[in-house]
Parts: C-alpha cells; structure tokens; sequence
C-alpha cells in the first residue's frame, strides 16, 4: 500500500477517489470540491455510480437529525455545483455527469474515472487468475487493486452516518482484497512480503479471524514461530475478554498444527503435481449464517476421521458457498491442495464418469489418460479404446489419492453412480459432497442437511446487500421479504440484489409482492440470477411419481406443514404407500422432516414454499 496508485483516466478526464479522502484530479491537479455539505452530496452519489440515489438518502447523508425545509432545494443548489464543477460526462460531450429521473439523481461515471470501480475490475481479475492456477498473475493483479487503496475510505467525511456505512462497506471490501492477496503471496512461497502489512491491519482489526490467520502464517513460514504462536495467544486472550468466546475450530486447528512442528518453520511447499486451483476462496463478505453447519464440517473434515462428507439440500440452500468456505478455512489440512469440480453442466444434465476424471486428471496433474498397451483403442479412437483410457485414468486418480492429503469438493452431484468411482479407497483424501438429495446409496458418509436459514441469518444476509440503515427502517417488512423466501438462500439474495437496484422501492411494497402466491416466483429474478430456474432444475432431478405426489402435498404446505394422516388423504392411498412416497421426497430433498426422532404418525413434514408454488405451477400446466 505504499507505491503511488495508478491513474487510468485520460487526459482532460475527472479521476475520483474514495479509497482514502475524498478527491477529484484534473489532469493531476487537485479539483475543490466546494463545502462539507456540497462533499457528502459528491460522495454519496460516487458511493452508488450509475445508479439512481433517491433524494431521501442524499437528504438523510446531508441533514441526518433534522433536514431544514429547503433541504430539497438546497440540494439542487449543491447538485448544481458539482455540474458546474465536473463538467460533460466522459465521452458524452453535452451530456451533464449528474441527471435526475423518477429514482433520483444518477452520476455518470466510467470505470478508470473512479478508483473504487478500478479496484473491483483489478479485484475480479484476480480471483479469476486464482481460480485458473495462475497464482503470481493473481498476486500481481490484487496487488495492482490494493495500490489504489490510500488509507480508510472517505475518512474525512464520516461523521454523516450515511456516508459512514458506506465506507464501511467500502473497507470491508478492501481488507478482503488484502486477504486474498496475502494467502496468495504465501502460497508461492512469498510469506515475508505480507508480514507487516497483515501486522498493522490487525492492530487495527483485531478481531478479523482471517487477517489475524494469514499474519500467523506469514510469520511461521518466515521462520519466526515464536511470534505466530503469540499471534494466536493474543487473539485467544482478546476473544475471551471482549466476546466471552473461544476462537474458531479453524483457528485452533490452525494452532496445533504449527505445535506440532516445533521450532522449525513450514518451509514453502517444493513444485509438487500440479494441484490446479485451490477451491475458490469464499467471501468473506457475502458468507452469511450456517455457524453450526460450518463448524461441524470443519471438525470432521479436520480432525481426518471422515473421508466422504455429504451435504445436502434444495436447490438454491447454499450448498457450494458452504463448501467452498469451508475447504477455503481448511487449507492448512490438506498441503496438496484443494480442488472443485462441478457434476453437472450448466444446462443441469450430468457429466460423464469420464469427462469427471478428465477433469480432475488436469487439475491434479494425474497421468493416466492414454490407453494403455494391449487396449482395444482403434487409430479412429473407437469406444473399446475410450473405455480402456477412462479405466487407466480411473486408476491412476486412485493411485493419486492414496499419496496425497488434497481435498477434493464434488459440487451438485446428481445421484450416487456419478461419483462411486471417485471417492478414494485408500490414503488421506477427503472428498466434500453437496447434492440436493441426499444420496442414501452412499456409505459410510457423514451427512449434513441444510434447513432454511434463520430469520436472523436471512435478514443479516439482506442487509449486507441493501445496507443496514434501509433494513432498520422497516424491520417488519424486512422480516417479511425472508419469510416469504421461505428461508431459503438464493431467495433472499436475489430479493436483496433487486432492491439494491429498486432503490426506491418500500420494502413493504415489494414483501406484499413476494406475499402473493401467483407473483413471488416472477419476482425473484435478478439480471440472469433466477430463482425460478434453479427450482426448476431440481424439479428435473425429481421421478415422475415423486412430481406428482409434490404436486398433491404441496397445498397442505401452505397450512405450515402436513402430517402423514393428511398425505395418506391427499395422496389417496394406504398408509404404507403414503410413508414410502413422502420418505421417497425427503430422499431426494424436496420435504423436510423433523431432526430429532419421532414416529411417522407424529411427524410434522414440510415443502419449502418456493418449491411448492413450482409445483402449484407445474400441477395446473
């Protein structure tokens, strides 16, 4: 963060800045940006480009006690400053930078004008280098996005609480750009060049598990082990006394093992076979809820009791996002690396047994794939001679597993026969499952079922995507919108990225929407995010019988559940059929049952409510 950033407007182009105080540059001159007033009402706008900023929060930024009167009038006098000042939009002779429509007043602002749009396209780009392998290109790219971060955003100005939420988001973003770009200079072996900077960031975040983690690693793997473990002591000692809590089983396990090496550092790790990416970090930012769940994974996969996890769930529950944060947190575990491979294709038809290997032969550096002699394969690459290599490459990735302590996250399984094949039979492999049902035909496993998040959880994860102020100022309708997303995970962050956009839209309003059985499912649609499509798609997963007997149960949802004497009713069958039929559903994860034991005829059994207005739509096609 010392290197001077790196300025991408043309010349005669405004640069803004929020990474820091705020600023405007002309062609490297400093521009004045008139009073306080007249810079939180810059601010704000520069904090939402290109979007509508309703005059509400503009007013709310400016005056947040006691707007005066003329407060809509004066901010026209403000916004009209900013014109003058700033000049035609870029590109855009004629056209003013700041317009107002029926949402409010909109900022035109390119992505090199603004360093917050810069650091997000540097930040993108190098996870997308991670996540093909490329590690220094990653480095270089989350590095080049840290240079344009000059101190705590906006930090003349945060006295507006508007403005201060803002810049709270805008540093939460930042520290996890730092993260990522610390883990990747350690994982080439470059631990050193991280030390001091994760150091000063912890003093001032020090209850952020994961800059406090990645110090403890950059100094173990710098030789210094003494101070690792006093990172840890510290953090242990800080939990205790300010939060009455113990540190994460992550944590802890990351403690024992650098014990357990004594004095001597973790050198960097020698060219190995290629791993291919590690699972793709999680945000830590979007990962909302699901502690228990995340524990529990965390302590099976850790302590290497268990080789096959399976976590299970509707479509659209967070399966991946659980399991990508939990292979992310598990990294120290498996020193040979940490792979995901999708089952599916996009279209949601299964891969082959052998575009699976292919794939995780690439990624793993495993030989194998040729045919090997005495083969059946013809100079055309007939099928004898396709089969004969997917067993050679069958063979090989078992061979793998069994010298190797990787983590391997098979992501949205279909069924069991896609994945038999893959599980190692030996070593110290472990295998990461998610799938929407839940597999019964696979033993001996550890299993997770993912329930509807919890209202807290859900309206934590909506606040994160339309900010706190605007959840606190209806929290009724706020607990509406999660309740009629029924809990579930895609739901209510598609919920939460339309309103991000609908700025103006009450929150009651759109939660008497997602209230009404025939419109919810059309409202849960977010550019190319649809939560219809995902339910949809597991809808295909489900047997012709088990549809149809979703079908008929799904109205007894509605009521808050239904019992087996009302499906037997439903269903107009004996009870032995309806048992089958219900269990058959829970199998493949369309009904939710009670955790604890009960008997049948005690059980109260559920249908997510997206799921059942799918069916309600499908039942009257």
């Amino acid at each position: 963060m010392t290197r001077p950033p790196v300025r991408t407007a043309p010349t005669g182009a405004v640069y803004f800045s929020l990474l820091g105080p705020l600023t405007a540059r002309l062609d490297g001159h400093e521009l004045p940006l008139g009073p306080r007033k007249q810079r939180l009402v810059l601010a704000t706008l520069l904090s939402r480009p290109n979007t509508p900023v309703p005059v509400e929060v503009l007013t709310d930024a400016v005056w947040p006690d006691d707007p005066p009167r003329t407060a809509r009038k004066n901010l026209q006098v403000y916004v009209s400053a900013a014109r003058t000042l700033l000049g035609p939009a870029a590109g855009h002779e004629g056209r003013d930078r700041v317009v107002h429509g029926c949402g409010g007043y909109l900022l035109r602002i390119a992505e090199g004008e603004l360093d917050t749009l810069r650091f997000g396209s540097l930040a993108r780009a190098g996870r997308a280098a991670a996540g093909r392998g490329d590690l220094a290109g990653a480095a270089r790219l989350l590095r080049e996005a840290l240079d344009l971060w000059e101190g705590p955003p906006l930090n003349d100005l945060r006295d507006s609480a508007g403005v201060a939420e803002e810049a709270g988001r805008l540093e939460a973003r930042c520290l996890t750009v730092y993260e990522d770009w610390a883990e990747t200079e350690i994982e080439l072996g470059r631990p050193a060049v991280a030390v001091d900077g994760l150091r000063d960031l912890v003093e001032r975040h020090p209850l952020r598990e994961r800059l406090r983690a990645a110090w403890m690693n950059s100094l173990h793997q710098s030789g210094r082990q003494a101070e690792a473990l006093a990172v840890y002591d510290d953090y242990r000692q800080l939990m205790a006394r300010e939060l009455g809590l113990e540190p994460s089983p992550a944590m802890a396990a990351l403690y024992r093992s650098m014990l357990g090496r004594g004095r001597e550092a973790r050198r960097p790790a020698p060219a190995r076979e290629a791993v291919g990416p590690a699972a793709p970090p999680a945000c830590t930012a979007a990962f909302t809820g699901r502690p228990g769940e995340l524990r529990e994974l965390l302590e099976v996969l850790g302590c290497g009791e268990e080789r096959v996890v399976v976590v299970s769930g509707p479509a659209g529950a967070g399966k991946s996002a659980l399991a990508l944060r939990a292979a992310h947190l598990l990294a120290d575990r498996f020193p040979d690396g940490r792979v995901r491979v999708r089952v599916r294709r996009e279209d949601g038809t299964a891969r082959s047994r052998a575009e699976i290997l292919a794939e995780l032969g690439r990624l793993c550096g495993v030989a194998g794939n040729a045919a090997p002699p005495g083969s059946t394969a013809s100079p055309e690459g007939g099928a004898g001679g396709d089969r004969a290599a997917t067993a050679a490459l069958a063979d090989a990735w078992q061979e793998w597993q069994a010298r190797h302590r990787a983590l391997v996250v098979l992501d949205d399984v279909p069924d069991e026969a896609s994945v038999r094949g893959l599980l190692s039979r030996s070593g110290k492999c472990s295998v990461l499952i998610t799938a929407r049902g839940q597999l019964a035909g696979l033993a001996p496993v550890h299993r997770i079922a993912l329930p509807a998040l919890a209202d807290a959880e859900a309206l934590e994860l909506l606040g994160k995507l339309i900010g706190a102020g605007r959840l606190r100022a209806d929290p009724g309708a706020a607990l509406r919108i999660v309740r009629a997303c029924g809990g579930l995970p895609l739901a209510v962050e598609v919920s939460g990225m339309r309103l991000a956009v609908l700025r103006h839209l009450p929150l009651a309003e759109y939660a008497d929407r997602l209230d009404d059985p025939s419109a919810a499912l059309d409202e849960l649609v977010a550019g190319d995010v649809s939560v219809r499509h995902r339910i949809a798609s597991g809808w295909q997963d489900l047997a012709d019988g088990d549809r149809w007997v979703l079908g008929r149960l799904a109205g007894l949802a509605e009521a808050g559940g239904f019992t087996l004497d009302r499906a037997t009713e439903a269903l107009g069958c004996g009870e032995r059929a309806a048992i089958r039929a219900v269990e058959s559903l829970i199998d493949a994860g369309a009904v939710t049952s009670p955790a604890g034991e009960v008997t049948a005829h005690a059980a109260l059994y559920e249908v997510p409510r997206l799921l059942g207005l799918y069916a309600h739509e499908r039942e009257g096609v």
